[in-house]
Parts: structure tokens; sequence; C-alpha cells
């Protein structure tokens, strides 16, 4: 698959077969992740696997209770608080497997290196033919001592990304995407930097499609 064609093809995927994602697959998305780009070439990302939808259908019922109980107030109406409520919601959509990504102490920015290795790791997966979901509303049950504590994390690492990852039950349309809005664009004046030819032509198949998700 043509890195164009992940980009823009990749979609956040709510709906899972019951198949177990391979092992030596989920190494291959771990490999990509590793090969994010890093402030000072740092690598300050850890990474958690908790595999088997009995585990973590218990794991978002425990979740759940955390996150309707701290739900942040302009999350309050977001149509999620509902579902949280609803039994048989699976904040990890059924999928059988959760990748968490851990940010360990660093000195530059380990956050942001951890949320480059997670579209790494997304974009591999969906070149594999999996599906995969960020699931942000559990981030802070995560990041909680005694789940790190529970799950053998280390107290000091921050959980930064959980995604879950697996086979797509069916296909997940597009949603619109904006135009980008360009606050800021200037160059040298009198350089003609507007007509220099793009040195390739992007073929027809891996043109972007009118939305993305």
């Amino acid at each position: 698959m043509e890195l164009t064609d992940a980009i823009y093809q990749r979609r956040a995927v709510r709906h899972y077969t019951p198949d177990p994602v391979p092992t030596t697959a989920l190494e291959l998305l771990l490999k990509a992740a590793l090969h994010a780009p890093s402030a000072v070439n740092q690598q300050p990302w850890a990474f958690g696997i908790v595999r088997g939808q009995d585990l973590l259908a218990e794991m978002s019922e425990r979740a759940k209770v955390f996150m309707l109980a701290h739900l942040p107030r302009d999350l309050a109406m977001h149509h999620l608080s509902d579902e949280f409520s609803r039994p048989g919601f699976n904040v990890f959509h059924d999928a059988g497997t959760l990748v968490v990504i851990y940010a360990k102490p660093a000195k530059f920015d380990p956050i942001e290196d951890c949320c480059l290795a997670a579209q790494n790791l997304m974009l591999a997966a969906h070149g594999l033919g999996l599906g995969t979901c960020p699931i942000g509303f559990a981030r802070r049950w995560l990041d909680l001592p005694e789940i790190k504590n529970e799950l053998g994390v280390p107290v000091r690492y921050t959980a930064v990304m959980p995604i879950v990852v697996g086979w797509p039950a069916g296909p997940t349309p597009p949603v619109p995407r904006r135009e980008p809005e360009i606050v800021c664009w200037r160059e040298t004046p009198g350089r003609g930097l507007s007509a220099v030819p793009f040195p390739f032509a992007m073929p027809a198949t891996q043109k972007p499609p009118p939305g993305g998700a």
C-alpha cells in the first residue's frame, strides 16, 4: 500500500470481528511506532498491551464508572456521556487488543513524540488491513496510579494514547474534511516560487478522496 493511500483511507474503526490480532502483526505495529521522530532522538515511548475481549470488556465497565464520575463539565453534554451509562456499551468497541502508548519522563516534549508514534502505528495497521481507533476518553482512567500498578506500568510513566486494534467488521464510511486554514504563507518576492513544478504527478488512484475519518 502506498503511504498516501494509507493517509487518505485510514478510518477510526468502531466495529470489530472476534478474530484475534496475531502477535507478529502487533510486533510490526510497535516497530513502526518506534520509527517516529522524537526530539533529540530521545525515543521516550513505552507500550502497554492488553489482549482479550473479555478482559477489555471488564476494563471497560470500570473505566465507564470513572469517566461518568469525572467527565469534564464541557463534555457533560457530549452524546457519548449517554453512551457511557448504557448497559452493554464498550469503551473499547469490543476490540480484542488495546495498545497504550506511555510517555517516559524526558526533557523535551515526550507527549508530542508519543503522538507521532501513535500515528505511525495506526497507519501501519491500516497497511496490514487492521482497524484502529484512539480511545481518548479512557486515557485518564488508564493513567490512574492504581491502574498502572495493576498493569505493571511504572507510575512515573504517563498514558498518552490508548488505541484499540482489530479486524474491521465492515467498511467505515468517510467523513467530510474541511479545507486547510492557512493563516500565514510568506515567500521571498520575485522568486516565482509558486510556479515551481511538483517533481512528480500524483496518480489518479492516489488522489485524496472527498472525505476522511
